[in-house]
């Protein structure tokens, strides 16, 4: 058992059993375990901060560090977690191809591809990574999904050294030159990539228009057009990419009287869980309801009513 498989083991072993009992009576807390992402990312960071806010609305909160997206909807379909993040396509994914039981509760912001590498790379387009040691991301992770659709659609089948390595181990081994690129899908800009910036100088590469294009018909309009700002990493000007939203999700299963709350403190303390600042980035009421085939909780259904009327 690998280390953050032992950490997941951990912590479901320490609150998993109250968890599943879900609301208690006589003033007990409402029990939940909450599935983030791995070390460096903005899952992990806005996990954290989204559990102590949901502690401030009693909640017990039992917060799970993951690989991110694919494990995280396998746990809540699973029963093995209540809440969890998950980026819109593999959700989209998971809801379509797989049919799991999974519903979302928001979508949150906007998550942008980034494919990192040296500044003195040869690496300039998508087809230069044929044949070159590439991290796709974390093993369970969106980014992987989202990495392997990109290389699919470009043409390339998966490069002969491809790796799955969570950003924190990606950006170790693009120091040590063991890797020519890593894929990354996050926030603008991502703390981690800005303190990678800060050591080394590096550069993104261009996702083109003809393969935006290609991936939006094949894989439907879970992603967007979009640019990484010029000021995000030092760059000289801004890269083209693209983009996709991040859901909060949850089991099926989980209780409307539950589920409305969690919404409903997603948003009363909207401006204190201070989402990955970026284009579209905010999170807000009038799209957060925009979740595509992933469908609503009845209960997170019932609180945009209670606002919307």
């Amino acid at each position: 058992m690998n280390r953050r498989a032992f950490l997941v083991a951990a912590a479901l072993a320490a609150g998993g059993e109250s968890a599943l009992a879900g609301c208690g009576g006589s003033g007990r807390r409402t029990a939940l375990r909450l599935v983030t992402g791995e070390k460096g990312g903005p899952y992990q960071a806005l996990g954290d901060r989204f559990a102590a806010e949901l502690r401030r609305g009693g909640f017990a909160v039992t917060v799970v560090p993951t690989n991110a997206s694919v494990q995280n909807l396998e746990m809540l379909a699973g029963g093995r977690a209540d809440v969890g993040f998950a980026l819109a396509d593999s959700a989209d994914q998971a809801v379509r191809v797989e049919h799991r039981q999974v519903a979302a509760l928001a979508r949150m912001y906007m998550n942008f591809v980034h494919i990192i590498v040296r500044a003195d790379s040869p690496v300039t387009r998508v087809a230069d990574l044929a044949g070159r040691p590439v991290s796709l991301g974390a093993d369970g992770s969106g980014t992987a999904v989202t990495a392997e659709r990109i290389l699919a659609v470009a043409g390339l089948s998966r490069p002969a050294h491809a790796v799955k390595y969570g950003l924190d181990r990606s950006i170790k081994a693009l120091l040590a030159g063991e890797l020519a690129a890593a894929f990354w899908s996050g926030g603008v800009p991502t703390p981690a990539l800005t303190a990678l910036a800060q050591r080394v100088r590096i550069r993104l590469v261009p996702l083109d228009e003809d393969l935006v294009t290609k991936l939006r018909r094949t894989y439907g309009p879970v992603y967007d057009p979009a640019a990484i700002p010029v000021t995000a990493y030092g760059a000289s000007e801004p890269t083209d990419t693209v983009s996709t939203a991040s859901y909060l999700m949850c089991r099926v299963a989980l209780p409307r009287d539950v589920a409305y709350r969690v919404t409903e403190r997603l948003f009363t303390s909207r401006d204190r869980l201070a989402a990955p600042e970026a284009p579209g980035g905010r999170l807000d009421r009038r799209f957060a309801i925009g979740t595509g085939a992933v469908p609503l909780h009845p209960g997170a259904s019932r609180y945009y009513k209670s606002v919307f009327g």
